[in-house]
């Protein structure tokens, strides 16, 4: 089977990549699930209803999120009622919402897709990702062999760190948050697909998203400005994982980057 991951989605433009691209995508590669980043899916920062709801009409299947995820106080009851939409796991076990699920494609396969938060420079009450993540799989593999993990961190190592921890582990470890899609897209040695970052869905004439003359003034200044969303040259990245159904195990993994 194939799953489509898509890097986080940033804002309006993001979503309009998602909507416009993903259905080609979806049919030209017979992708058979999607999940998307969505933690600054809503102006920029954040997730609404209405966002997330946009999302799963364009195609997602899953939403996966990281630390801006209590940025917009309507986000709990998303969580509450929506089950396709996860917060990170190793926020404190009080926290609304889920962590990771098991969801049923089209042809009924199981799919488990966790979403973890790093903790290596992000301010956010956490657990440790590899100590949260090693106590739920023994019941998650009860579930299903097809596992796929969003690791929402800012340092590299953390992440390649949490591939090695998991090869074999799980179907698949692919970084989200720094909006930059590496190029060490691999099948490690026991058959975990792993990418360090998938990239970004939204507007590339930007920095990381936003416009580069008010990022470049807040690094000239120091001063506090208000940040705007990019608006030219909208794309879609992220990674397409085709799984073995039986063993779990990652067959490939090839990086998507398409331009709206």
């Amino acid at each position: 089977m194939k799953i489509l991951f898509i890097g986080d989605v940033v804002g309006s433009p993001g979503r309009d990549a998602v909507r416009q691209i993903l259905p080609r995508i979806k049919k030209d590669k017979a992708v058979d699930f999607v999940i998307a980043n969505a933690e600054n899916s809503a102006g920029g920062t954040g997730i609404t209803s209405r966002v997330a709801n946009d999302l799963f009409n364009s195609g997602c299947d899953v939403l996966t999120s990281g630390d801006h995820i209590w940025r917009r106080e309507e986000v709990l009851e998303v969580l509450k009622s929506n089950p396709r939409l996860l917060r990170p796991l190793n926020l404190p076990s009080s926290s609304v919402g889920r962590g990771y699920n098991v969801y049923k494609t089209e042809s009924n396969i199981a799919v488990g897709v966790v979403c973890l938060l790093g903790r290596v420079f992000i301010d956010a009450l956490t657990e440790s990702p590899f100590a949260v993540m090693r106590n739920i799989l023994p019941d998650l593999k009860k579930e299903t062999n097809i596992i796929v993990v969003d690791l929402h961190a800012e340092a590299t190592s953390e992440k390649i760190a949490m591939g090695w921890f998991l090869d074999g582990e799980v179907s698949c470890v692919l970084g989200t948050h720094t909006h930059v899609q590496t190029a060490d897209e691999k099948i490690l040695p026991k058959g975990t697909a792993y990418i360090t970052d998938v990239g970004m869905a939204g507007p590339f004439d930007s920095v990381i998203g936003r416009k580069k003359e008010k990022i470049i003034e807040r690094f000239l200044t120091g001063m506090p400005i208000r940040f705007e969303l990019g608006t030219e040259d909208i794309r879609l990245q992220g990674v397409i994982v085709e799984i073995d159904e039986k063993t779990g195990k990652g067959i490939s993994i090839e990086r998507v980057s398409e331009k709206l």
